[in-house]
């Protein structure tokens, strides 16, 4: 039996909900065979972030190449580095062994609002990982960051995305879902602009959506699809996985991952 292949570099949520937990499950989901190196072990769960273990940057390294020699991904799925020297040793290991097809989901802070990326690693995740991606995935927040502008309204968004694909070159997502009124998301491409129209499912519980769409979109590019098309799937995916309306925790809890077993 032949399986495409993912690997997720990102950190840990004991709680299942977002990081690689999340990333792991969305592949399974997708049919596509997932791996993990782990950057940052956290303590959190639905209530918030609590404490943040960034693993030594040398076994970081020690773990993609674990992963590079033996088992080749097809795609590659970055999600919560915290440090610089993590951040480094990634793009290190990337320009090493060159894999395709790399979704870096631009995590700097939490949905419950804890800042999860330090100031100074932000300019070294811009100006050493986004060369090395081939599509990046900020929300409404993120993007005004990347983009040094405030965003309110649909136009506004596809202003931003375009000085972020100006700035940085590669493909992007803006996702919508904060306060724009509705779901959808913005994919600029080189050349093409497509709205992924989505009307705001009433669900509280959003833990780790970030995660899931990215690592979503991972598995569709793995799987070979045109970055299009991954990422139609995955918004149709998380857009199921929220609709399933599953209410674990106290807090804001996850999504249902495997939602299509439930039927």
């Amino acid at each position: 039996m032949n399986i495409k292949t993912a690997l997720t570099i990102a950190g840990s949520d004991p709680s299942g909900g977002a990081g690689i937990q999340a990333d792991l499950k969305t592949f399974s989901a997708l049919g596509v065979y997932g791996m993990s190196a782990i950057t940052s072990v956290t303590s959190q769960n639905t209530t918030g972030v609590f404490d943040i273990f960034d693993i030594p940057a040398a076994h970081v390294s020690s773990q993609l190449d674990a992963v590079f020699t033996d088992i080749f991904p097809d795609a590659v799925k970055i999600g919560m580095v915290s440090s610089v020297e993590i951040i480094e040793a990634i793009a290190q290991s990337l320009k090493r062994y060159s894999p395709k097809n790399v979704v870096l989901d631009t995590v700097m802070v939490s949905t419950s609002g804890h800042r999860l990326l330090s100031p100074d690693a932000l300019s070294a995740l811009t100006e050493r990982l986004f060369p090395l991606a081939d599509i990046i995935t900020p929300n409404i927040p993120e993007a005004e960051i990347l983009s040094d502008m405030r965003i309110t309204s649909a136009g506004d968004m596809e202003l931003a995305a375009d000085i972020i694909l100006k700035k940085y070159g590669m493909d992007v997502l803006v996702k919508g879902g904060h306060g724009i009124g509705d779901s959808s998301d913005l994919l600029v491409l080189k050349g093409e602009k497509k709205w992924l129209r989505a009307e705001r499912i009433d669900n509280p519980n959003t833990h780790g959506t970030g995660c899931t769409l990215s690592s979503a979109i991972a598995a569709g590019l793995a799987k070979s699809l045109d970055t299009v098309s991954a990422v139609s799937e995955a918004k149709e995916y998380i857009s199921n996985a929220l609709g399933a309306m599953l209410d674990l925790g106290s807090g804001c809890g996850p999504l249902l991952h495997n939602y299509m077993l439930m039927k």
